[in-house]
């Protein structure tokens, strides 16, 4: 088949399908329907106030380190990215993107966050070894205690963004 057939093809058929999402699938809830193609989370300590500080340790460059902060699923629901309710359908393909200021990025799967499915414990550190981050680290760090390697204990994190397929 040539370029041209394959492109004509193409067209028509995205121009046939005049149909809505909620249409192809009458028997989805709502939790079911695409979400936004992104949303960016705040960092700033207001969207941090007043949830619950944990503590985690984790191993880099040959040290432990002591950390407290906030739990990345208590500020990913706090902003309305992530429901409090178990994923499923649509949600179980969205993903949350950490980016470091110096371009550094990882991800995780929000199932791999949610209690039900992959319950990995994931904190947003502003502290840790009982001193606030140094500007080389922070002021956010990413830590994943129970990753094998601390390669997606991320630090000097700048963004955060929810991301769906």
């Amino acid at each position: 088949m040539n370029v041209r057939r394959i492109v004509s093809l193409a067209l028509l058929l995205s121009m046939s399908s005049t149909a809505t999402w909620a249409e192809d699938h009458p028997h989805a809830s709502a939790s079911d329907s695409p979400a936004p193609a992104s949303r960016s989370i705040p960092l700033d300590a207001t969207a941090r106030d007043g949830l619950p500080r944990e503590k985690a340790e984790f191993n880099a460059h040959g040290q432990r380190h002591a950390c407290e902060g906030v739990a990345l699923i208590a500020v990913l629901r706090r902003a309305g990215a992530m429901s409090a309710e178990p994923l499923r359908g649509a949600e179980l393909a969205r993903r949350v993107e950490a980016v470091a200021r110096d371009g550094y990025r990882v991800t995780f799967s929000l199932a791999e966050l949610d209690p039900s499915l992959g319950n990995r414990r994931v904190l947003l550190a502003d502290r840790c070894d009982g001193q606030a981050l140094s500007p080389a680290d922070g002021p956010l760090r990413l830590i994943v205690p129970e990753d094998a390697r601390p390669a997606r204990s991320l630090r000097q994190l700048d963004t955060l963004t929810v991301l769906s397929p």
